[in-house]
């Protein structure tokens, strides 16, 4: 399934592995939390959004890579679509909430 070279699946990667990150990192830092007050952390502290955001797509980072050095390029197409629009609504929250 990884080894097709697919907009869609560049899509799906892009968007699911941002969201395993962050539940990956969710658990190390903040398991005290429950998810509620976790996320009402961020809310009230817009200073973390970036410190949050970048582990995130770090994971999009590294699959977009691998994508590329294996000459996949439309599924890597679809990992960098979804990675600037996180970054975008990451700069987003920050700056406008």
């Amino acid at each position: 399934m990884f080894k097709k070279d697919n907009l869609r699946l560049g899509l799906a990667l892009g968007f699911i592995a941002p969201l395993l990150s962050l539940v990956v990192y969710y658990f190390v830092k903040f398991s005290m939390f429950s998810v509620s007050d976790f996320f009402h952390y961020i809310s009230d502290n817009k200073r973390v959004i970036t410190g949050i955001v970048v582990p995130c797509l770090i994971l999009n980072i590294a699959l977009f890579t691998l994508y590329i050095n294996t000459h996949r390029d439309k599924t890597a197409k679809g990992i960098f679509a979804v990675t600037l629009v996180y970054a975008i609504i990451a700069l987003l929250l920050k700056f406008l909430l």
